[in-house]
């Protein structure tokens, strides 16, 4: 996929620096480079649907009077069966919705291993030190880092399914801080997609869509060191506060 979109000019110049993580001033209005990189997506396998976007004053665009997740959700009820990869579809929604997220459906081809920021950057290095094959690597702005991996698949056993419900979605973000691991039942936001407020923060491709899914036992023993290391930080920082609290 490389070869395919690595031109260092115009529109595929442009891309090529989105997949590296760079983001040019202009795209974030830039429609051309976002559809371009939602085709990308798409094309890696990575099934799509509409979300909501921000709108003035830290609102969701959704109707939602007090919308807990504003820009962060999909638009329909139904975003399980109408995520997808056609290219003809994604190119439809994103002309007649230039303003839209993007969610992607965990769970059909693809997981996502969701880290805070700082233990995510400490588990990235790790793995590429060590040699492992890191896929996808998107980073959001609001304190995440996510792990595109290969799903885990529909194991004979229906039981040994959780519903993602439980600790994945953003209404539960605040009850799991740690690793949050996102497959059947659940979603992210793909980029580009914006998020709520006037600084400009987003989700953005730290390593890009040319980069292979992997196994995401691969990665898991990393993570989840990286995590836990991140979460006895934040207990002994709260503990240490404590009595400042009282």
């Amino acid at each position: 996929m490389s070869s395919e979109w690595g031109g260092r000019t115009g529109r595929q110049g442009r891309l090529s620096q989105w997949l590296r993580g760079r983001r040019p001033k202009e795209a974030g209005a830039d429609n051309a480079g976002r559809e371009a990189l939602l085709l990308a997506a798409a094309a890696a396998g990575l099934p799509l649907a509409p979300a909501a976007h921000p709108a003035p004053g830290y609102r969701c665009s959704c109707d939602r009077v007090g919308c807990p997740t504003p820009a962060r959700h999909p638009v329909s009820f139904a975003w399980q069966t109408q995520s997808t990869t056609d290219r003809a579809q994604i190119e439809r929604w994103a002309r007649n919705q230039p303003q839209a997220n993007f969610i992607t459906a965990t769970g059909m081809v693809h997981d996502v291993l969701d880290l805070p920021l700082e233990a995510g950057r400490e588990a990235l290095e790790r793995l590429l030190a060590s040699g492992i094959e890191v896929g996808p690597v998107a980073e959001s702005d609001d304190g995440r880092l996510l792990f595109f991996t290969l799903t885990r698949g529909t194991p004979e056993d229906e039981d040994e399914w959780w519903p993602c419900e439980l600790d994945c979605h953003p209404e539960t973000a605040d009850e799991h801080p740690g690793l949050r691991w996102h497959c059947r039942g659940s979603y992210v936001l793909v980029p580009p997609a914006r998020l709520p407020g006037d600084d400009g923060q987003a989700v953005h491709w730290v390593r890009g869509l040319e980069h292979p899914l992997p196994d995401p036992l691969s990665l898991l023993e990393i993570l989840t060191d990286a995590c836990a290391r991140y979460v006895g930080e934040e207990s002994d920082h709260a503990g240490s506060a404590w009595p400042l609290r009282r």
